[in-house]
């Protein structure tokens, strides 16, 4: 959709540029996308989504008569946006609630002191003096530079007006919140937009990193262990009819925090109390350990209570709740050993494509942190268990359908989904992953899987994964994902290489990629001596095809030198796979997805595979491997954003961005009562050619490759050998 504005001269239609975007709030007005606009145009969609704010309530760049302390004179101040009483006049009366917005700091991206109360006089004082001046009616305000948040609220029990810290907003005009002194409670939370919910895990996550002096790793733990401390209260009150929250922060302990920076101990002592009950809870479950112990100072414990006790986790939509684990976790906990995190665009589209079923068994033997794990679950949860994928569901009504299928998950994760790594830390945050989704815990196993089952039993996570063997020994899983490490640097050695070429027999395996190779004077292919070494991710090639049941799939991700260099030790592992599977489909990434989403410049290829069974290798052979058939095959020139982490929206061929229009059904609370509004909005579209379902339902007319994919199988389903008696 071409979008065109007409210039104040009347000279005809401009095309939108690209420092330009349509104001949330207006629908139509075109402004300069600044960093104080960017800043601003969030918090104005939070301010709808989670707050229950009607766009026609706001206005921006209102202008406020503000008192100059130096000269005693009145001045103009423009608030960023302005929030009138419902249906009112946008007059200065009318004004119940300030925002002010500033631009992201230059070094957002670093970690700091994040500052509270008690260091922010100089962004609570402009706050305040732009309440005063608006009127009594307003009475609350904000201050926000997308890493510092502020609440504000106007004691009006005092002859002389005092500006307060608050721990949240209240919904659209509620007034059950602007009590002074209660503390917050279940009754009073409201799901997490996922801007707000990552801005708060950031948050929470920062201030014990730059103001405790943890590792930013010691600082993950920590936070995840007060967030489980968080879900089990809410489980505690809201399923098990217990007594009333304990996870809270009242006005008083608020007070302390903002004024002294010391924090309640009465906060902390009550959060160390729900997770050392969490700890009991899980016993059973061998979650957690001895060493598990949640040390924070009681600032720290007061503060994070603060940012997290108004919304409630387990009403928050469990995809904005895996996004903002997932971020918090990849930015925090880094491998050493080769191990590139998969950026999760490319995690969501291999799951896609391969679409695993209820009653398949799923495993990634690299898990990392669980991308590939905590994907599986979405997917399955928006593809059986939401009608039409929660397409025109209100943002409430969908989070509310996820969170009442959380058992349906639960149990397909206990069952069916599966992982494995050789780094403790890496499991467990991968368990607790699927944790915080399903309310189980995750099926992650620390276990060198090069080794597994025949060597490594020394590992710790050796005798539960064999517990499960049933579902992950070779031979028995239906899915498999994984992104190997990679690279010469750490290669494999010594006894392990011999499991990659003898049978439990002790025969030698007919085939394997454990071995130096030639060639013949012919030109092929000529293996040589047993390999001393060998880059582990040639390892996992063959690993990956042992582990699936004949008919199971592959989902891996590989460096493209495997598939396109011409040295014989990469030709042999190709033909090793063009021997054992059937090629599905290959689509190559830009490098994008990797600098941004893993720190790496690397050029990588998503191979999906279907393992032969025996008696098509035996027809193949038969046909002396000549059995011609139609791969599908993509390069993926954009995934959604550049090398540095900006958005791509896709242009038409004068450059001019697209727009697609939708309306969309809000639910906002006025007066207390829910009403749902159809606001229409016209937005960019994302350039991504890895579009995944949860998008496509809105920019289906978007070619993208998995719609291509599924359009080769339509036109060439009876020519694929691999598709016959499958579900294609």
């Amino acid at each position: 959709m071409r979008r065109e504005e007409t210039s104040e001269e009347g000279a005809g239609p401009r095309q939108l540029q690209d420092d330009e975007v349509f104001d949330f709030i207006s629908g139509d007005k075109v402004v300069k996308l600044t960093e104080a606009e960017e800043v601003r145009q969030r918090i104005a969609k939070v301010l709808v989504y989670q707050y229950g704010i009607a766009p026609t309530d706001m206005e921006r760049d209102f202008p406020i008569p503000v008192l100059n302390p130096e000269t005693g004179r009145r001045t103009r101040r423009r608030a960023s946006i302005a929030i009138f009483k419902p249906d009112a006049k946008h007059e200065r009366e009318n004004i119940r609630r300030i925002v002010i917005t500033k631009p992201r700091p230059k070094d957002s991206r670093t970690v700091s002191k994040i500052r509270t109360f008690a260091h922010a006089n100089e962004q609570v004082e402009e706050v305040a003096n732009m309440m005063f001046g608006a009127g009594p009616e307003c009475q609350y305000g904000m201050w926000t530079d997308d890493k510092d948040l502020y609440f504000i609220q106007r004691d009006p029990h005092r002859i002389e007006d005092e500006y307060l810290p608050m721990l949240n907003w209240p919904r659209g005009d509620a007034t059950q919140f602007d009590a002074q002194g209660d503390r917050s409670s279940l009754s009073l939370m409201r799901r997490a937009d996922e801007t707000m919910l990552r801005f708060a895990f950031r948050r929470c996550h920062d201030y014990i990193h730059g103001n405790e002096g943890l590792p930013k790793d010691a600082a993950f733990w920590q936070l995840l262990y007060v967030l489980f401390a968080k879900m089990y209260d809410e489980e505690r009150v809201r399923e098990r009819g217990q007594d009333a929250s304990r996870f809270y922060v009242d006005s008083s302990d608020l007070r302390l925090l903002a004024s002294r920076d010391t924090g309640s101990p009465e906060v902390a002592r009550r959060v160390k109390e729900l997770f050392d009950e969490v700890k009991n809870d899980y016993a059973a479950q061998n979650q957690f350990s001895q060493h598990d112990r949640l040390t924070l100072n009681d600032a720290a414990l007061t503060f994070i209570t603060s940012e997290l006790s108004t919304y409630t986790l387990h009403g928050t939509s469990l995809d904005a709740l895996g996004t903002a684990y997932q971020e918090l976790v990849g930015d925090n906990l880094r491998g050493d050993r080769g191990q590139y995190f998969t950026p999760n665009v490319a995690t969501r589209f291999m799951v896609e494509l391969l679409d695993p079923q209820r009653d398949e068994t799923v495993l990634d033997p690299c898990c990392g942190t669980g991308g590939f794990l905590r994907e599986t679950l979405l997917h399955v949860l928006h593809r059986d268990f939401l009608p039409d994928f929660g397409r025109g569901l209100p943002v409430h009504e969908k989070a509310r359908l996820e969170t009442q299928r959380r058992p349906n998950l639960a149990e397909y994760a206990r069952e069916r989904i599966f992982g494995m790594d050789f780094d403790p830390f890496l499991t467990r945050a991968a368990s607790f992953g699927v944790m915080m989704l399903t309310g189980v815990k995750g099926n992650t196993f620390q276990v060198d899987s090069l080794q597994f089952p025949r060597m490594g039993k020394h590992m710790p996570g050796y005798a539960a994964a064999m517990e499960r063997r049933d579902r992950v020994e070779p031979g028995q899983v239906d899915v498999l994902f994984t992104n190997p490490p990679f690279g010469t640097d750490i290669p494999v050695t010594g006894p392990v290489l011999d499991l990659f070429r003898k049978e439990e027999s002790g025969m030698e395996k007919e085939a394997s990629i454990a071995y130096g190779w030639g060639r013949a004077a012919d030109g092929s292919l000529k293996r040589g001596k047993e390999a001393t070494s060998v880059p582990p991710e040639r390892l996992f090639v063959q690993k990956a095809v042992e582990w699936v049941r004949p008919g199971g799939r592959i989902g891996i991700v590989l460096p493209n030198g495997i598939l396109s260099n011409p040295g014989p030790d990469d030709e042999a592992v190709r033909q090793y796979i063009l021997d054992e599977c059937w090629v599905m489909a290959s689509v190559e990434l830009p490098v994008e997805p990797f600098v941004w989403g893993a720190g790496v410049n690397i050029l990588t290829t998503l191979l999906f595979l279907r393992r032969k069974t025996d008696r098509e290798k035996v027809e193949d052979r038969l046909h002396d491997n000549s059995v011609d058939y139609p791969v599908f095959m993509a390069v993926a020139e954009k995934v959604g954003h550049d090398r540095r982490g900006n958005r791509l929206w896709v242009r038409n061929a004068r450059g001019e961005y697209e727009w697609h229009e939708e309306e969309e059904d809000d639910e906002i609370l006025i007066k207390n009562v829910s009403v749902t509004r159809r606001i229409t909005r016209r937005n960019k579209i994302s350039d991504n050619d890895l579009m995944d379902l949860r998008d496509r339902p809105t920019y289906h007319d978007r070619p993208n490759v998995i719609d291509k994919y599924h359009e080769f199988l339509k036109d060439h389903g009876h020519e694929l050998p691999w598709a016959k008696g499958e579900k294609a």
